[in-house]
C-alpha cells in the first residue's frame, strides 16, 4: 500500500487544495475521488474485506468498561452509565439495559 498521504490509485498527494477521502469499509487507503476509488477497487478489494472484518472483530470482542451498577442479567453486559438506558424489572427489582 502507498502511504496515506497520497491517493492509492493515481498517487497524488493531498493538500490544501486536495483532500483525500479514506475507504469507508477499512479506513486504510485513500483516494482523491471516486473514479480512483473505483479504478483501484480490484486490487483493494481483498485487502479491505481482511481489514474490515479485523476491525469488526475487534469492536465485536472488545471488553466494556465495568460501570458500579453491575451487569445486566440478560445480555450479560455492563450496565451502561447513564441511567435513562436502564430499566427497573419490578418483579424481581434486578436492572436491565433498556435493550433487553
Amino acid at each position: 500500500l502507498k502511504n496515506n498521504t497520497n491517493c492509492a490509485s493515481c498517487g497524488i498527494s493531498e493538500d490544501d487544495v486536495i483532500k483525500l477521502k479514506k475507504c469507508t469499509a477499512c479506513n486504510h487507503v485513500r483516494y482523491c475521488s471516486v473514479t480512483c476509488q473505483k479504478n483501484h477497487r480490484p486490487q483493494h478489494k481483498r485487502a479491505c474485506k481482511r481489514r474490515a472484518a479485523e476491525l469488526r472483530d475487534k469492536i465485536l470482542f472488545q471488553q466494556p468498561k465495568s460501570t458500579h451498577q453491575g451487569d445486566c442479567p440478560i445480555c450479560l453486559l455492563p450496565l451502561p452509565h447513564d441511567i435513562s438506558k436502564i430499566t427497573l424489572k419490578s418483579c424481581c427489582c434486578k436492572l436491565m439495559c433498556k435493550g433487553c
